[in-house]
């Protein structure tokens, strides 16, 4: 598919933006199928959408294979019921791995839609949520917060970031009740409610060990890679394009040194994060800027980011 970037030196160039084959193919076919047949026309149609809309993702070219599987996989076994064979139970809790910024939460969001869209939750939304949303201060306390927080989330995916919190606290700490209670919840909603247990990998990892009994409940674990340099100025066209803005020639040049620089300071340096804070600080820097000028401004003044605008901005996020 063909994306439209904004450039310093014409309004807009053309970017294409490489889809796997495989995508390609299965949106193909979810055309094909409501072209031919009068069922299910508008959620094949969402679900081909979704699809698009994943793939449109920089990166992440692992995780948009492994949601692909999970998709032909559940509409697979959805096609062998309707012949009464044989199906597989649709054990679809997952483990997501990664460091911040990584897009784990826009995943989630996605999977939750396209999982409404095939039949598989009656709603699709998402419910964020971290330790303080379910563990309590006395005992009891605890589990009813964390009930809480399944019944919000039923029809739907109950996303937990940094789930590895829950039993970092001790044999007394309340986060092993909100597990169990957690674990109970699933029991109960087999057919209503996904989990996502999220975090950084060493942790979520650490996490299983110290509790067996998760591993089986979680039979899906997606690692999320870091973004490369070129991906994440990739991310910063995207995220300014949304907005009505582009880059100088120069200030991409100094994106592209801000991001090199932060990641050899810090092994986990955002991602994604950081090219959004960088973005909204540099926005607010070009309008003290274009104020300064006290003059009209042109179409272009207002949409260039220049290397001003950008210099320095990441000492003050």
């Amino acid at each position: 598919m063909r994306v439209k970037i904004w450039n310093s030196q014409e309004n807009i160039k053309n970017t294409d933006i490489k889809a796997e084959t495989s995508w390609k193919t299965q949106a193909a076919q979810l055309n094909l199928k409501i072209a031919r047949s009068g069922d299910e026309p508008n959620s094949l149609k969402n679900a081909r959408e979704i699809l698009l809309e994943l793939n449109a993702l920089v990166g992440l070219r692992s995780v948009k294979r492994l949601i692909e599987e999970i998709y032909s996989y559940v509409e697979i076994q959805k096609k062998r019921q309707k012949e009464k064979l044989v199906s597989e139970p649709l054990g679809l809790h997952m483990i997501f791995k990664g460091n911040p910024g990584t897009g784990k939460t826009t995943v989630a969001r996605i999977s939750g839609r396209l999982f409404k869209e095939v039949g598989v939750l009656p709603k699709g939304h998402l419910v964020e949520v971290e330790r303080a949303d379910l563990v309590g201060e006395f005992i009891g306390h605890t589990a009813q917060k964390t009930r809480e927080q399944v019944k919000r989330a039923l029809g739907g995916i109950l996303f937990i970031d940094e789930a590895y919190s829950l039993a970092r606290g001790g044999e007394k700490d309340f986060g092993k009740e909100a597990i169990d209670a957690l674990v109970k919840g699933m029991e109960d909603h087999r057919d209503n409610l996904i989990l996502i247990l999220a975090g950084y990998q060493d942790e979520m990892d650490w996490f299983i060990e110290t509790n067996p009994g998760l591993r089986s409940r979680f039979p899906i674990h997606i690692y999320f890679p870091d973004f490369s340099n070129d991906e994440l100025l990739a991310i910063a066209d995207l995220m300014l394009q949304q907005r009505q803005y582009f880059l100088s020639n120069g200030a991409r040049e100094e994106f592209r040194f801000i991001i090199e620089r932060e990641h050899k300071r810090h092994e986990h340096s955002g991602n994604a994060r950081l090219v959004r804070n960088l973005i909204e600080r540099a926005i607010r820097r070009q309008a003290v800027r274009l104020l300064q000028k006290n003059c009209d401004l042109s179409r272009d003044d207002l949409m260039v980011i220049h290397k001003e605008d950008l210099t320095g901005a990441i000492d003050l996020i």
